[in-house]
């Protein structure tokens, strides 16, 4: 079994969070063409959309089954290579009843490897015996941005979403084949569990987890409804918002590596969940677009470092296998970016728009509590 050099499996390992980024970064602007192409209106959008992240769920506890038995390059190489082959069927197919399937493949495809690259950055991070995982997811959300730019420009010389689509899947074929040496092959040992439900510190791991990508799903969901229709922010100016959200997230995360080595686990998620449920309660209550702007930003450094934390701790805790809980902590985590929405919905629905973002800063607020007990304590049962 070939192992390469630590560094190189750094590398690697930032390569493997860059791709998925990266590949479904390029899904949004295809989106509207893909619209026009299969005739349906929002509502069945929307519907058709939620194949992605239903295929993301249940491909994740099947991908660490797969990669306990075969090891994490496999699970990686077969996950790239489904997400290059289905990324151009995404900007052709033209029924409804074709995008759907195609979408839940592509969804799977982007799960199984968010679950099995940050079971490889566990093992690496481990190794280097230092923090490792911001800088790690740092990549991805730096994928998302190059992905988006790319495919934009591609698309704005006129050439369509397929040349878009095959230009995205040829650049991340490149990354993954000077990347794919260097990941993991090693295997869970014969006889382990492949399977499990979460359990113990896991689950409290998991809820914190679901929270912060709560709070991520509503900025990407919700930000710009709130600026245009509470706000009286211009449409056209409404999507700074997730823009500054998702800078500021980035930069922090492309530092959080130091932070957490000079402050602690504790410290940092503690800070992170306060100073986010304070960002996210500003760009609720400030009065006009700059200070709301302010409040984004900082809800996106809040947040930044504090899923990368619990990643490490789902990998040292000594309740389950990390083949067993990453899987875990990640769908649960992701469950908090397809449900958060709809929950958001529902209160604003019942109440209004700010209360229900009102009610998730104060939501955050009570995971990073949990969260900094759980950093305090390192491992657990």
């Amino acid at each position: 079994m070939t192992i390469a050099s630590p560094r190189a499996q750094q590398h690697a390992t930032r390569v493997a969070f860059f791709i998925p980024g990266f590949v479904i970064a390029t899904w949004a602007p295809l989106v509207p063409f893909a619209k026009l192409r299969t005739g349906l209106d929002e509502a069945g959008l929307g519907l058709v959309l939620l194949c992605l992240g239903l295929g993301s769920l249940l491909a994740m506890p099947l991908a660490g089954a797969l990669a306990a038995r075969q090891g994490c390059r496999r699970v990686m190489l077969g996950s790239t290579a489904l997400m290059l082959a289905t990324l151009p069927l995404l900007a052709l197919v033209p029924d409804a009843r074709l995008l759907g399937p195609a979408l839940l493949v592509f969804g799977a495809a982007v799960g199984a490897m968010d679950c099995t690259m940050n079971i490889q950055a566990v093992v690496v991070e481990r190794e280097a015996a230092r923090p490792m995982m911001s800088g790690f997811h740092a990549f991805y959300s730096i994928g998302s941005l190059v992905g988006a730019l790319l495919a934009t420009l591609v698309l704005g010389t006129g050439r369509g979403p397929l040349v878009a689509a095959l230009v995205v899947a040829m650049v991340a074929a490149l990354l993954c084949v000077l990347a794919m040496r260097a990941w993991r092959p090693d295997r869970a040992p014969a006889g382990a569990a492949v399977f499990a439900l979460p359990r113990g510190v896991v689950v409290a791991i998991g809820v914190v987890c679901f929270v912060s990508f709560l709070a991520e799903g509503a900025m990407l969901d919700w930000s710009a409804v709130f600026l245009h229709e509470v706000r009286g922010i211009a449409v056209a100016q409404a999507g700074w918002g997730f823009v500054a959200f998702n800078l500021a997230m980035t930069a922090t995360r492309l530092v959080g590596d130091g932070v957490i080595a000079r402050l602690g686990r504790a410290p940092t998620v503690l800070a992170g969940g306060t100073v986010g449920a304070c960002g996210l309660a500003l760009a609720v209550l400030a009065p006009g677009l700059g200070p709301s702007l302010v409040g984004h930003a900082l809800l996106g450094v809040g947040c930044a470092n504090i899923v990368p934390v619990m990643f490490s701790l789902a990998g040292e805790q000594r309740r389950m296998p990390a083949h067993l809980a990453i899987p875990a902590v990640t769908t649960l985590g992701y469950a908090g970016v397809l449900a958060g929405p709809a929950l958001i919905g529902f209160v604003a629905q019942a109440a209004s728009l700010s209360t229900a973002l009102l009610a998730v800063a104060a939501t955050l607020a009570m995971a990073a509590l949990l969260g900094a007990r759980l950093g305090a304590r390192r491992t657990g049962t």
